[in-house]
């Protein structure tokens, strides 16, 4: 079997490159609006069409990708089992929360966790009964120094930490400042046009999340929206004691 390039401390013998691909395939999948075409995946994947259709019909045998009557592909309901599992607690503590969040703004909240240097959206609400609010799907990832939610999850942490957790990236002066308002704010870092705000979540024993809302305009200020944020935080923290 081929191998992938490893990281400087693991042997690349022991990375298969075939599982990379199909959890590549899934991520390419989740992070699509519409089905893909399996010529399209496989342009994405960068392999030849008989090699996606190999990892589509193993991935369609666990259920995680399905394809319509065209033949078109998308992520499956195997992938909702999975995802269960993943911070099931904060999942559990922090949708209602979430629920109550965005629809007394009327933006879209959600809770984002730490992947090695990328900040993930694990859950997402949006707010019913309102206009146009941005979507933030579940699976979304950019990297921590950049936007709110990164910003608050590196301000809960000590410099002495955030280097030992990622070397080499700069402890940013908005964590600092986010230390002494409670609060991180973002606009354009992630999405053109786009604000965040966000609070961190201490977990113990745990890395810290993030608590946060997007949106394009708002009539609060994002001291108001930090202190909603803040008791969503608290909130959240005391039932995962």
């Amino acid at each position: 079997m081929d191998s992938v390039q490893a990281s400087p401390r693991v042997a690349p013998s022991s990375h298969s490159q075939t599982l990379s691909r199909g959890i590549r395939a899934l991520e390419i999948l989740a992070e699509a609006r519409t089905p893909l075409s399996i010529a399209e995946l496989s342009t994405q994947l960068g392999v030849h069409r008989s090699i996606a259709y190999r990892i589509l019909r193993t991935l369609e045998d666990h259920s995680l990708v399905v394809r319509d009557a065209a033949g078109r592909v998308q992520a499956g309901p195997g992938l909702a089992a999975l995802a269960r599992g993943v911070a099931g607690d904060l999942q559990s503590a922090a949708l209602p929360e979430l629920t109550q969040l965005a629809n007394t703004l009327g933006m879209t909240a959600f809770v984002a966790v730490l992947n090695q240097q990328d900040c993930v959206t694990l859950v997402t609400v949006e707010p019913r009964h309102t206009g146009a609010t941005v979507a933030q799907r579940p699976g979304t990832r950019h990297s921590v120094s950049a936007g709110a939610p990164g910003i608050a999850i590196q301000s809960a942490l000590t410099e002495q930490d955030w280097e030992r957790f990622a070397p080499g990236q700069q402890y940013r002066e908005a964590a600092r400042t986010a230390q002494r308002t409670g609060f991180a704010v973002s606009h354009d870092e992630v999405i053109e046009g786009v604000s965040s705000v966000a609070v961190p979540v201490r977990i113990p024993g745990q890395l810290p999340a993030a608590v946060a809302v997007v949106y394009i305009r708002s009539q609060h200020t994002p001291a108001e929206l930090g202190a909603h944020l803040a008791d969503c935080a608290r909130t959240i923290e005391q039932q995962l004691r």
